[in-house]
């Protein structure tokens, strides 16, 4: 089966709103094995929407409408979807019953305006909305399926969960299911990831292979169809363990991992503690070491030592340091690292100074060049690294870049 998806509001196109729901639709049909291959917002304009919605009915056997449901006079989706089938709008009286006793349960008055969400095209189903006033509805025309639901999500969500997933299991679907995993990695480009499995993606069929450029790494989305989940599974899992053998020393988790999770997990089990000396990052590899529960067992303390004397009073960084290499050195790093690693008495101690930018930065020592340390056991590793970007992506660029370290050399 193939599906599109169109979002219906002028609100969506201004980027007021953020379309979640297609997202979320998008999900559950993959669950059920349906192919989505279109998904396109659209104003509140009746020519355009009706545009979209003939060439939506001629190409997919599933057309999902969010939006323009409502009472008012831009809520225009009964009328194109009925214009587009070339059917006529009556008044659906379940639909208006359900509508006056949504009203006097909430004990409001019901206006005029309201009736109108009643109006549904002729020979459609209607879909009760137990959240809202405004009823959904669902036309089949033998060959292709057109479903109309609301954007509010809470109501939209009930509709596709409560009608529209047990009518196509009941009524239209194969037996298949679509099943995703993704890959994370970190420490390498998409252009050089891609170089080393340039013939894995070239004779790619089914699982197909995605990968998908981030901030801080690359993801890569393999993605199977077959008859059976475990089948599914056992498809991702033969081409998972070829590309393990070309990049694995870059993965470092899987679906919803994060790699602070993935750090607290190597910490619990190696039974490390861990403390920070931050300067340009300023508490966000702290921030996200402790946003996994349970840290306390690991993490004993971060400092934020953004000035000089900071970084000499709570650090040790000797004066002379700080003379002859600055504040932005990898010497720097180094004792930062070892001080704070000595001072709280924990396994391991990581550090960071460099220039986030956007000012800040001279020809010797531009914006975005930073060095990470690690003092863990009797080694110290100090990396130089430069970053490009704005202030934020520096600072995460950094975080990102270091704990990747720290997952490696722990491991």
């Amino acid at each position: 089966m193939k599906a599109e998806i169109i979002a219906v509001g002028t609100e969506l196109l201004l980027g007021q709103i953020v379309d979640t729901n297609s997202q979320w639709i998008a999900e559950r049909l993959a669950e059920l094995g349906v192919d989505l291959y279109y998904k396109t917002t659209v104003g509140d304009n009746e020519n355009r929407l009706e545009s979209v919605l003939r060439q939506s009915i001629e190409r997919s056997d599933l057309v999902i409408t969010t939006g323009g449901l409502g009472p008012t006079q831009d809520d225009i989706t009964r009328q194109v979807v009925a214009d587009a089938l070339d059917l006529e709008l009556i008044k659906n009286q379940e639909a208006l019953k359900e509508i006056r006793s949504y009203f006097q349960e909430m004990d409001r008055e019901m206006t005029d305006n309201n009736v109108q969400q009643a109006f549904l095209p002729q020979g459609s189903q209607i879909v009760i909305n137990n959240n809202g006033t405004a009823p959904g509805f669902l036309v089949d025309t033998g060959e292709t399926i057109v479903i109309s639901v609301p954007g509010v999500p809470l109501e939209m969500k009930s509709m596709i969960i409560d009608f529209l997933i047990p009518y196509l299991k009941d009524n239209k679907l194969e037996d298949q299911v679509i099943q995703s995993r993704v890959i994370k990695t970190c420490g390498i480009g998409e252009s050089s990831l891609e170089t080393k499995i340039d013939d894995i993606l070239r004779e790619q069929t089914n699982p197909t292979i995605a990968p998908l450029a981030g901030q801080g790494g690359v993801k890569i989305r393999l993605t199977a169809k077959a008859d059976s989940l475990e089948e599914a599974q056992a498809m991702i899992a033969t081409k998972e363990e070829e590309l393990k053998e070309r990049i694995g020393e870059y993965i470092y988790g899987y679906d919803d991992d994060r790699l602070e999770d993935v750090i607290a997990d190597l910490l619990w089990e190696k039974d490390l503690t861990i403390a920070t000396a931050e300067s340009c990052t300023g508490g966000l590899i702290g921030d996200r070491l402790t946003s996994v529960a349970g840290s306390s067992a690991y993490f004993e303390r971060g400092v934020i030592s953004y000035s000089n004397q900071a970084k000499k009073d709570l650090l040790d960084v000797k004066e002379s340091t700080l003379e002859e290499y600055g504040a932005v050195s990898a010497k720097t790093a180094q004792e930062m690292a070892l001080g704070i690693k000595r001072l709280a008495d924990v396994d391991i101690g990581l550090a960071t100074t460099g220039i986030a930018g956007p000012g800040g930065g001279t020809e010797e020592k531009p914006v975005g060049l930073v060095y990470l340390a690690l003092a863990y056991g009797d080694q110290v590793i100090v990396k130089e690294n430069k970053f490009n970007g704005n202030r934020r992506r520096v600072k995460y660029l950094t975080s990102q870049t270091l704990l990747n370290l720290l997952r490696k050399t722990i491991l």
